[in-house]
């Protein structure tokens, strides 16, 4: 292995290492916990090789917004192609996605909460992002209703499911209805 190989892959592997104990540091304390100095203690390394990585704060929280992104897709499309059907589909990403933002709650804060940096809905968004939205879309689209244009359909159903997930996260929904919730989403909004 060259040099300059086995550079790029300490540099990849301190990347991985910054981003996972920011998660950690993260999904423990809350955000407000993270800052750099406090990053740098635990990884064990000085300030100035985390800030060689990522500007700031702002750049982690993008980077473990992309990362979560690329989760959420992830689990978003196994869910639906386990599922049997339009509605069992639908039914099965709407459970995946509330899933995936209660047991993820400083990713998903780092996704939709925080500023990351990162542009949504614009030739700016970054591939993750779009993706994790493609893949809502590729069982939505197919649900949306005669007339009704997929990915608007598509934009309103997650505007609904991170309602759900940011409502019942503050205690505001009661937790033991959730199942009910998803199923009356399911059937008001998707035409089956």
């Amino acid at each position: 292995m060259s040099v300059q190989r086995r550079r790029e892959r300490e540099r990849a592997d301190r990347e991985r290492l910054i981003l996972s104990t920011a998660r950690e540091l993260a999904e423990q304390q809350g955000w407000d916990a993270v800052t750099t100095r406090r990053l740098a203690e635990r990884i064990e390394y000085s300030q100035p090789v985390l800030y060689s990585h990522f500007r700031g704060k702002r750049e982690i929280i993008g980077a473990v917004a992309l990362q979560g992104a690329t989760e959420l897709a992830a689990a978003l499309r196994s869910a639906a192609s386990v599922a049997d059907g339009p509605r069992a589909r639908v039914t099965a990403l709407g459970r995946a996605y509330l899933d995936f933002a209660a047991a993820n709650p400083a990713v998903y804060d780092a996704m939709f909460q925080l500023d990351g940096g990162l542009a949504f809905a614009s030739a700016d968004t970054p591939e993750p992002l779009q993706d994790a939205f493609a893949a809502l879309l590729e069982s939505l689209g197919e649900v949306a209703g005669e007339g009704v244009h997929p990915g608007l359909f598509t934009e309103v159903f997650w505007a609904a499911l991170h309602g759900l997930a940011t409502l019942t996260r503050a205690g505001r929904l009661p937790p033991e209805d959730a199942e009910r919730r998803t199923e009356l989403l399911v059937d008001r909004l998707a035409v089956l």
